[in-house]
């Protein structure tokens, strides 16, 4: 099972866009849109942190394991 980030879902449910939860974090929104397009490779616990915190949700909230083995690029 392929593991992906799931910001795109967790913004959708905080009805907030990306430029939004740039201003909330303090992450970068070049980061928040390759997380979103699943072309992060990999971010620290800090930015997890902080996206998590804007969002009202728990870090681990936002990386998920695909069960139907969608692709991540």
């Amino acid at each position: 099972m392929p593991t992906r980030f799931a910001l795109a879902e967790a913004l959708e449910r905080a009805e907030m866009s990306q430029t939004e939860l740039h201003r909330k974090s303090g992450v970068a929104y070049s980061t928040i849109n390759n997380m979103v397009l699943n072309k992060a490779r990999q971010v620290s616990l800090d930015t997890l942190d902080a996206l998590a915190s804007a969002l009202g949700c728990a870090p681990g909230a936002l990386i998920v394991q695909d069960a139907k083995g969608r692709p991540t690029r």
